[in-house]
């Protein structure tokens, strides 16, 4: 037994804050995701503000964000397992669902509400979709 705890490695704030923005622009750019859909899905209204997260140029995220991008790569992560083909994958979101909770629309129409519950509701659908959540 070892008498010196080991210390598990964390992220610091800014690791966490950069790598999540790094990894949901790159979702972004895969969606074909505007600016404006990006601001939309991170809950960012000031420019300044996005262009600094675009630029990786922050210390620490709000938790809002942080959970905004966690629901994004949430989304993605079980649209590669459920549409293997990387293409059909990416053009999911926006195309029409006949799903009750999107009512003909898109899962990215759903998302673009601008609430943080709604892409929510988009991750449990599709983790249902693939067994997970019910």
């Amino acid at each position: 037994m070892n008498a010196f705890p080991v210390e598990k490695p964390t992220l610091t704030d800014e690791k966490m804050a950069r790598s999540g923005l790094k990894a949901f622009f790159k979702v972004a750019e895969l969606w074909g995701l505007n600016p404006q859909q990006q601001k939309t899905l991170l809950g960012v209204q000031p420019q300044s503000t996005f262009y600094k997260y675009k630029n990786l140029d922050v210390k620490k995220l709000p938790k809002d964000t942080l959970e905004r991008i966690s629901y994004v790569l949430g989304i993605f992560k079980a649209l590669q397992i459920l549409l293997p083909n990387e293409k059909s994958s990416d053009e999911w979101v926006k195309k029409p669902n006949s799903a009750p909770i999107f009512g003909g629309g898109s899962a990215l129409d759903r998302m673009l509400s601008g609430n943080v519950g709604d892409l929510y509701e988009v991750r449990k659908y599709l983790d249902a979709q693939r067994g997970g959540w019910s």
